[in-house]
């Protein structure tokens, strides 16, 4: 069995198969079991999602972390939003990007599909002028230092 070795500061939050963690003091957890999660900055606010891609990527997390009843739901609005940007957009790699991320989604590996929907935030805040999401020192799907980002 692998396990997965995550260092978090005080304040940050962790959501794991549906259940928001808010940690009060730095903390080093160890998850022993296969789990849906996101933390810190991977995690976006409902308010985030005022851009086409920025909707996609908070209806991607949802259907990976929401709860049981809002994952299909969170599916079903990221294929609707993906096949409107899709039409919508002239870059035939961003095409390539969301189809790709949305066959991730439908194989159930939705943290391969949010890191392909990052990459396309980032091209819209590029092309749009717009600033970027807040991010942490790091990129935030890559793996920690400790271990790979799949428990």
């Amino acid at each position: 069995m692998s396990t997965l070795v995550l260092e978090l500061r005080q304040g940050d939050l962790m959501v794991v198969n549906g259940a928001p963690i808010r940690f009060r003091n730095r903390a080093r957890i160890e998850l022993a079991a296969k789990a849906r999660f996101l933390f810190g900055k991977q995690i976006m606010a409902p308010d985030g999602a005022n851009t086409p891609a920025r909707r996609i990527y908070f209806a991607l997390q949802t259907a990976y972390i929401g709860g049981e009843e809002e994952r299909e739901p969170g599916l079903a609005a990221a294929r609707r939003l993906i096949a409107e940007f899709i039409e919508a957009t002239t870059s035939p790699s961003v095409r390539e990007m969301l189809a790709h991320s949305l066959e991730a989604a439908e194989a159930d590996d939705c943290y391969l599909a949010l890191k392909i929907a990052r990459r396309v935030m980032r091209h819209e805040e590029e092309v749009l002028g717009l600033p970027p999401l807040p991010s942490t020192r790091r990129d935030p799907f890559e793996p920690p230092a400790h271990g790979h980002p799949h428990a």
